[in-house]
């Protein structure tokens, strides 16, 4: 066997009578990093009164190594539980006036998008959301965001890689187009994180938030909030504790009595996944595997739907790929999540089922420890079922 065909060696702690097909949503972490957590935790637990008095410089320790992985500086970067709780510091910190828009874009994650709601209500304000083509390229997307641009924009909000579309939004340009106007600009990079190798190079951006446990592959709570620029001075953890007057990211360092062992963790297990894989040849493999599985998957629809089941995106995201669904499958009630519990609860595979302009899809994602016949076994078993669940709804 091959490299594409074996997989690979680093262990995981997965459940192997499912099939795993969602590293999108909630990652998966090695188990050499599970065992670093616990040892951490164990230590919490021994001596707690000597572990929370010397966190702070341990968290910073740990920001200093996960740093180089995203090609930024430790000063640049604080540990926040998820990036949806990096985007909530920045809506509750940002100064902004009444009456405010804030402009999103009709790809954005739904939970941060409803933070954005949350903060014009307070204000006053509005949303206003551009509406980019699941086919625009660069040019196109970011022309659809500046439109929406006015004189009471406080903030733009834009995707690096959409979750529902798995696509990339041109965030270089979109930054300079709202910097031209003197708008700062938070950019989601939820599923980004080791996905590029350095995501921020040429995104002139002023907030930058990310989940080192997607892709990453760090476990769960380790997520990044990037600051540049005179409004770092604004952020402020959710929670304040004695370290709520330094400046950012130290005041990020401790908030009171939380489990730290992610973050401590995180740096662990991309250290765990560059030794054993190599980041750089990972990146190859699973967009290879991506393009593999939408080709699989695509023809067994197609071959029962006489239908062609691929999707044109302009800027498709390398591990996660989309295979449209057949009819309105996706669509009803309880949308992409209801046929997601059904094909665990019936087919034994854990996958993504999202929706975009009125269409359903199937958001197949691709990481180390997956192989072809896994996409193989959902064209085979899955494929024939969703048919059938569409036909019926």
């Amino acid at each position: 066997m091959d490299w594409f065909t074996a997989g690979v060696t680093l262990a995981f702690s997965l459940d192997p009578t499912l099939r795993h097909l969602n590293h999108g949503s909630f990652g998966a972490v090695p188990t050499l990093a599970l065992e670093r957590q616990a040892a951490y935790r164990a230590e919490m637990e021994g001596a707690p009164v000597r572990f929370f008095v010397g966190v702070p410089e341990r968290i910073a320790a740990a920001r200093e190594r996960v740093a180089p992985y995203l090609g930024v500086s430790a000063d640049d970067l604080a540990f926040v539980p998820n990036a949806s709780a990096g985007a909530s510091v920045v809506f509750s910190s940002l100064p902004v006036e009444q009456g405010c828009e804030v402009v999103v874009t009709d790809h954005g994650y739904g939970a941060v998008t409803m933070g954005a709601r949350r903060l014009v209500r307070r204000w006053g304000g509005r949303i206003r959301t551009a509406h980019v083509p699941l086919g625009a390229g660069p040019e196109e997307a970011s022309a659809a965001v500046a439109a929406e641009l006015s004189d009471r924009t406080a903030l733009v909000v834009v995707d690096h890689i959409t979750s529902p579309t798995a696509r990339f939004l041109p965030v270089d340009l979109i930054s300079t187009a709202a910097h031209e106007r003197g708008i700062p600009v938070l950019v989601d990079g939820a599923h980004v994180p080791l996905q590029l190798a350095e995501p921020l190079a040429g995104v002139d951006c002023d907030f930058w938030v990310g989940n080192l446990h997607k892709f990453g592959c760090a476990p769960r709570g380790s997520g990044v909030l990037v600051a540049r620029g005179d409004l770092r001075r604004e952020l402020n953890p959710i929670i304040d504790s004695w370290g709520a007057e330094q400046e950012f990211p130290a005041n990020f360092d401790q908030q009171g009595t939380l489990d730290f062992t992610s973050w401590l963790a995180a740096p662990d297990a991309l250290d765990a996944v560059e030794a054993e894989i190599g980041w750089a040849a990972l990146r190859v493999r699973v967009a290879e595997l991506a393009r593999y599985g939408v080709d699989v998957v695509a023809d067994a629809f197609a071959a029962l739907t006489g239908e062609d089941h691929h999707v044109e995106v302009g800027m498709p995201a390398g591990p996660l790929r989309l295979v449209r669904l057949p009819g309105r499958l996706g669509l009803g009630e309880g949308g992409g999540n209801a046929v997601r519990d059904r094909a665990l609860a019936e087919l034994g595979v854990e996958a993504a089922f999202t929706a975009f302009g009125d269409q359903g899809f199937v958001r197949l994602s691709a990481h180390a420890y997956n192989t072809p016949d896994d996409y193989d076994d959902f064209a085979r078993r899955c494929v024939p079922a969703l048919v059938e669940w569409s036909r019926a709804a």
